[in-house]
């Protein structure tokens, strides 16, 4: 039993499927080990006992009659914080949003419930998610599965400990700037990030809603493209039988991606392309003028938006937010709409230079992060180091959001280094399935 917290939640959906595990017990062996865990309460905000097992026995009754809905039914997966959940507390990580309980479930949550998935509860995340690096001292931090001293990565931060802790089968985040991908590189999980606008961000608590995406942290490439389908209510995913690198065409980025880069992140990146030449993909250096002249937008786009989005709330009550998240929302307030027009007039120019310029690959490849999980005493008193760790946590993860691009993440097989791959715009399933290749070669 102790096993089936490791196990992928595909492998999980076939036990159940097979006759050899009952949803009903399934989730009770999660609900005991959320209650017993020491974590527990850094990890989930709360804890949907009841309507899990209410859950689990429908699975169950559908699996005896031989009636499952999809290959997840009965699968127990946690939700982000910022995802509705009718009747229970959904605050985003922030006090200015405390004792806010909505009356319905988000169009994501109520897709994977028809899908006969399992909810356990909502896990922990950065301030209405505006930070990679998970640090939360206004209601929780939860913890890195490789480093007690260390933040987990934002801001899915929650998400990414539930999986990686064996306290849920699949954690479902949201990634606006990398917040899917850098948890799940962090502690060593797969990530998806989707194209926005693919999935429906109905019931999302918002932070810039243009570049605001829903995907899932999982075990397994497997599971991610099982999680795509649940999550966007379709019956079939992505095919992943018989993905293999020969022939393969990948760019490694080279501008802006590894300036900067930590050793241990860099060895493990090396490591990782070694291995997919390898296995006969053919890997170009490539540079992208595109890349290093959308970068410094960020500021304009991001902060514009996202203070835009929760001035009233903030300023209303700014001594409810931790000083430096409160800082960086702020830093929206000087941007016009003149810059934050023409900011965006000129990104969709870039993404369509960069599109020509990466149209002969078949995907667009380069470290997740190019640092390691900061330590989190250090962050909370030291300014300096805050600032630096936060904006280079994001800054890779950010090429995908501002090129508009799904992109998944990794394992490299060295703990909190993660692999990313960029494909094109809408087509997950391409990406998936190469990322499945991929996955297959760097676990060896």
């Amino acid at each position: 039993m102790s096993d089936w917290h490791s196990m992928s939640a595909a492998e999980l959906g076939r036990g159940i499927g097979q006759g050899a595990i009952d949803p009903v017990d399934l989730a009770d062996s999660f609900l005991s080990a959320i209650d017993a865990h020491p974590d527990r309460d850094r990890i989930y905000t709360v804890v949907t006992a009841e309507r899990a097992r209410a859950e689990a026995r429908a699975a169950s009754g559908r699996a005896k009659a031989g009636q499952r809905f999809g290959p997840l039914d009965g699968v127990p997966i946690s939700w982000k914080d910022l995802f509705d959940s009718a009747g229970v507390a959904t605050e985003a990580g922030s006090k200015l949003l405390q004792g806010r309980v909505p009356a319905r479930d988000a169009w994501v949550l109520r897709n994977a419930t028809m899908a006969g998935m399992v909810c356990l509860g909502k896990t922990h995340m950065s301030e209405l998610a505006f930070s990679g690096l998970g640090l939360n001292p206004m209601t929780a931090t939860p913890p890195n599965v490789n480093d007690p001293g260390a933040v987990p990565g934002g801001s899915s931060s929650g998400a990414a400990a539930s999986v990686a802790f064996g306290l849920a089968a699949c954690g479902i985040g949201s990634d606006t700037g990398g917040s899917v991908r850098i948890p799940a590189a962090w502690n060593d999980l797969v990530g998806l990030k989707t194209t926005a606008g693919r999935i429906s961000l109905e019931g999302a608590v918002p932070l810039a809603a243009k570049f605001d995406t829903i995907g899932p942290l999982t075990r397994s490439v497997e599971d991610a493209a099982l999680m795509l389908a649940v999550l966007e209510g379709r019956a079939r995913a992505a095919d992943l039988r018989g993905a293999s690198l020969k022939g393969v065409r990948l760019a490694a980025l080279q501008t802006v991606v590894l300036d900067d880069i930590r050793d241990r992140p860099l060895s493990a990146y090396e490591q990782a392309v070694a291995a997919l030449r390898d296995a006969g993909s053919v890997v170009d250096k490539i540079d992208s003028p595109e890349i290093a002249e959308a970068m410094p937008m960020s500021a304009v786009l991001y902060t514009g938006e996202a203070y835009g989005l929760w001035r009233d709330e903030i300023e209303a009550a700014p001594d409810k937010m931790f000083a430096p998240i409160l800082e960086r929302f702020r830093g929206g307030k000087d941007v016009s709409a003149a810059d934050y027009v023409a900011a965006w007039h000129k990104l969709e120019a870039l993404r369509v230079d960069w599109n020509s310029r990466v149209a002969g690959y078949d995907a667009v490849i380069m470290p997740t992060a190019p640092n390691m999980p900061p330590d989190a005493e250090r962050l909370m008193h030291d300014n300096d180091y805050y600032v630096t760790e936060n904006l280079l946590t994001l800054r890779n993860t950010r090429v995908g959001n501002l090129m508009g691009l799904p992109a998944v993440t990794l394992p490299t097989g060295v703990p909190s280094c993660g692999l990313m791959l960029c494909g094109q715009p809408m087509a997950e399933e391409r990406l998936l399935r190469l990322s499945k290749a991929a996955e297959d070669v760097l676990r060896g």
